[in-house]
């Protein structure tokens, strides 16, 4: 099959890209994601309040730090979507760098565990998770490789080796966390990235092989992994422990109908469904906003990736296209993999949703690609041309 995003990678690789001419900003793009982010503040305020005035003896708090991170995050969104193009491509490496001592951070004794495991950094008030970052870091310099690489990637050795040893070395971090889900997470934008930067398809199918036995390995090694796999399976038979959540948010959808009990109105959310403002945010939007509401999510998300493939393909130049490929894919495994889970898809992961989970590092993370693509946007082709 033929490679779209390679399409141009012999005259690519000819002669330098052509000056850029820039275009105005993608404002549907803009206007979806502030729709997104809109719904998931109200709906953060709606889950939160009784957990938080129970915590913190205010039921605004979640809903103050998530405006907070908001605002800051549309700050630094509008930077990314400003800044140079070669600027961004300068800061490949120290951004591998930086994100790979923050993550090993986590690991020494600076780091508290949080539910068996060391994901965030406490800096004061506010604590981060690394992982959020690292997968922005990882996914643009996948891109700088396969675009720069292009007469390597059909190479093992030279084409295949380099970028899954990287991969490893911040997977390992995430392991011994442990963080089984971001492993996975990066695992896949490692796959995606290699089908779009034109790996041959053995050592594709090879991958896959090698990486599902070692996510059964990896789950036979620890009890608690097996456990999320039968829980997952059949969470009705351990309703009151190990499928315990998953339950609850099952529960939750189905409890909201056609058009949902009303904002404010759910009933998990008192203390029987846990992180319900968190990773398991669009179980109480089942509940409150009912199959209208999720619906409307969903559709949401599906306009926001029409204007993301938009810009993708609109993308003369190879690395700009691939870049913008990577951080579109961060954005749409996030959201189809909390879908995923909350619905009973898929074993308990983890992955937030972006923009409507609470959460400020990946609020951050998901405002920093939504500025890049509106700087990718800036750089699509006239509608004049082929699409």
């Amino acid at each position: 099959m033929k490679n779209v995003f390679a399409a141009r990678k012999n005259a690519a690789a000819a002669k330098p890209s052509p000056e850029r001419v820039l275009m105005p900003f993608d404002w549907w793009l803009f206007a979806i994601v502030v729709t997104i982010l809109g719904l998931g503040l109200v709906m953060v305020l709606s889950a939160s309040g009784i957990v938080a005035e129970q915590l913190n003896g205010d039921k605004y708090y979640f809903f103050k730090r998530q405006l907070l991170f908001a605002f800051l995050g549309g700050l630094v969104m509008w930077v990314c979507a400003l800044m140079r193009r070669d600027w961004l491509y300068r800061l490949q490496y120290p951004l591998l760098a930086v994100t790979f001592i923050l993550l090993a951070l986590t690991l020494t004794p600076l780091t508290h565990a949080i539910n068996g495991a060391r994901r965030w950094l406490q800096f004061g008030p506010v604590s981060i998770q690394p992982m959020e970052f690292v997968k922005i870091a990882v996914g643009l310099y996948l891109a700088y490789f396969m675009s720069t690489k292009q007469e390597l990637v059909k190479s093992f050795v030279r084409g295949v080796l380099p970028p899954c040893l990287l991969t490893a070395c911040f997977g390992l971090l995430l392991l011994l966390q442990p963080d089984f889900g971001s492993f996975l997470v990066l695992l896949c934008i490692l796959f995606f990235m290699c089908v779009a930067g034109g790996t041959r398809i053995v050592y594709l199918l090879l991958s896959l092989l090698l990486a599902g036995a070692g996510a059964v390995a990896l789950v036979l090694a620890a009890p608690y992994r097996m456990r999320r796999i039968t829980a997952f399976l059949d969470p009705f038979g351990d309703a009151g422990n190990t499928g315990y959540q998953l339950v609850q948010s099952l529960l939750a959808i189905g409890s909201g109908g056609f058009w949902g009990t009303g904002i404010g109105a759910s009933r998990q959310k008192m203390f029987y469904l846990p992180e319900a403002h968190n990773d398991f945010i669009m179980a109480i939007v089942g509940e409150e906003l009912g199959f209208i509401g999720v619906t409307v999510v969903m559709l949401l998300f599906a306009l926001l990736f029409w204007r993301c493939y938009r810009i993708i393909m609109g993308q003369q130049d190879l690395r700009d296209r691939l870049s913008a490929f990577a951080l579109t894919l961060i954005l749409a495994l996030g959201s189809v993999m909390n879908l995923a889970v909350v619905m009973g898809m898929a074993p308990p992961k983890g992955v937030p949703m972006p923009f409507l989970s609470y959460g400020g590092s990946n609020l951050l993370a998901s405002l920093i690609c939504v500025g890049l693509l509106l700087n990718f946007s800036r750089t699509v082709r006239p509608c004049n041309e082929s699409f």
